[in-house]
């Protein structure tokens, strides 16, 4: 086999693999093609003994130390903040990889791998707004419960696309779980020189979140409105 072919073959199986790995999903966040490229490396270098379930108590370990984070900056040093921004990588890792690797491997449990990869994210997301409760002080407390809840709105509009449209995203437009990871990292580097910033930072992200929903749920009624014209022109030509 000459160069050329052997490249073209190359590029013809990790385009396969990338097709493959990326399948049940539509991604439109603003970085889905470095995410992508990212995951796609990862996934082909993971040992053997590496699971998709494995990798998923890795992301609720992750959660995890942001909680431990923000326990030791309320009591100790704001530094340990840092733990959170380590503890949110480690999330990204485990909750990227998961279900990848499993499409990856061709040893996808489709319905398994979404029921649990809801119910992680959602623990998740309580383990961090309960460490953010506990930092913050006096008037701002609410905040926590404002992210906790904005963001399970954004979770449960994502599951009732899925089921009008029959296709699953996890995205808003061009922000999607990475993105937020990626700010919430800068809301804690930030209040580790600026002390009480995150308070106020934290107060925009929500801000932002409730405005994005509100967008979200009218396009989703949309979504469900046109469904249900199509499912009554449909049974008008059954009968």
């Amino acid at each position: 086999m000459d160069k050329d072919t052997l490249s073209s073959s190359i590029l013809i199986k990790k385009d396969e693999d990338r097709k493959r790995t990326f399948k049940d999903r539509k991604r439109t966040n603003i970085l889905k093609s470095t995410e992508q490229s990212a995951i796609g490396w990862l996934v082909s270098r993971m040992p053997a003994f590496v699971s998709p379930n494995m990798l998923t108590g890795l992301g609720m370990f992750g959660s995890l130390l942001v909680l431990v984070g923000f326990l030791l900056a309320a009591h100790l040093h704001v530094s340990y903040l840092l733990i959170g921004v380590t503890g949110l990588a480690i999330n990204w890792l485990g909750d990227s990889l998961d279900g990848r690797i499993a499409y990856y491997r061709n040893i996808p449990r489709k319905w398994y791998g979404f029921s649990l990869d809801i119910i992680m994210d959602w623990i998740s997301t309580i383990l961090m707004g309960l460490g953010f409760l506990v930092y913050i002080k006096g008037d701002f407390e609410i905040v926590a419960f404002l992210f906790v809840a904005f963001y399970g709105w954004a979770m449960i509009i994502s599951q009732l696309r899925y089921k009008i449209t029959d296709k699953y995203t996890i995205d808003s437009g061009i922000f999607g779980p990475t993105e937020v990871r990626l700010i919430i990292c800068g809301l804690l580097i930030t209040e580790i020189f600026f002390a009480g910033s995150i308070d106020w930072l934290a107060m925009i992200m929500c801000f932002a979140l409730f405005i994005i929903n509100l967008i979200d749920t009218q396009d989703l009624l949309a979504l469900g409105n046109q469904r249900d014209l199509e499912e009554k022109a449909a049974n008008k030509g059954n009968k």
